[in-house]
């Protein structure tokens, strides 16, 4: 049974099987309205071709089409694989080429801004700016800030972060955090009631227990509204801005992936077109010829 292949073979979570199930019935769904195919073992590549023009003329987005087809491809793997056919129609459909959506970014002066929007002046500012300060300086997932550790800041100027699967990498922290750091930590986190386990966290909420994503979330959507920055903004938002700044200014792109935790190259190569798309606007902001 094919839900049974996908669980137990591949891992999939309950969601995901569902999704591949509807894909399958979606084919299925498409036979009915479109004889003489009647089942899925007659299928052939003109069948799958003749599938994707119609979802294609449903209005289904490339995206959809693409994650449709790869159901569909597993799918037609298992029936190879229970030898219920002899070749698999869906080996040399090609995926739509999708469009890569590039993030959102914030500028320099933007990053300034937001960072200045905290009040310093009400309670839990330091840690906020220390925070907020990291989270750029560092380019850190969300998930890999809130679980820093005090032990994991040294003097050298690196921090060490558990990345995805639990890879450690050791990565610069700028000045600027360094001493927001400090200060937080000398002026404001000794004063904390730290629950028991939660000692070497560095970023605690009130209660003294680790911050939420939930709660940094919520913080750079009060900073932007406050800096009034019209921008879809989040804390990868800072990410994305660390990693665009750092190849606009020439960085090394093998030196970003390793900063970023990225495990190919290709995921960081985003952040050349964003470049890219930089350069294109100075030249028509200052060059003679374009003004």
């Amino acid at each position: 049974m094919f839900s049974a292949w996908l669980r137990l073979e591949k891992s999939l979570s309950d969601n995901s099987i569902e999704a591949y199930l509807h894909d399958v019935e979606k084919l299925l769904a498409y036979m009915e309205l479109h004889p003489p195919v009647l089942s899925p073992t007659q299928v052939s590549s003109d069948t799958l071709q003749h599938f994707l023009a119609w979802i294609h003329e449903l209005g289904m987005s490339d995206t959809s089409q693409a994650r449709i087809l790869s159901g569909l491809r597993a799918f037609f793997r298992y029936l190879l694989m229970e030898k219920e056919i002899t070749s698999d129609p869906a080996a040399k459909l090609d995926m739509p080429r999708l469009r890569r959506k590039l993030p959102d970014t914030l500028s320099a002066e933007e990053v300034e801004r937001l960072i200045a929007a905290i009040d310093l002046s009400r309670p839990f500012s330091a840690r906020d700016k220390a925070l907020m300060e990291t989270a750029y300086s560092c380019g850190l997932r969300v998930s890999e800030l809130i679980n820093l550790r005090l032990s994991c800041i040294y003097k050298e100027g690196f921090i060490r972060v558990t990345g995805k699967g639990d890879k450690e990498r050791l990565v610069p922290i700028g000045g600027h955090a360094i001493r927001a750091i400090e200060i937080y930590r000398n002026d404001e986190r000794v004063h904390y009631q730290i629950s028991k386990g939660s000692e070497d966290y560095l970023f605690l909420n009130r209660f003294g227990k680790p911050l939420s994503r939930v709660s940094v979330f919520n913080l750079v959507k009060e900073l932007t509204d406050k800096a009034g920055i019209r921008k879809n903004v989040s804390p990868h938002t800072l990410r994305h801005s660390f990693a665009t700044h750092l190849v606009e200014a020439g960085a090394d792109l093998r030196a970003v992936q390793e900063m970023l935790g990225h495990e190919s190259i290709t995921t960081t190569e985003i952040y050349t077109h964003l470049s890219r798309e930089h350069i294109r606007k100075e030249i028509l902001r200052y060059h003679p010829r374009y003004r």
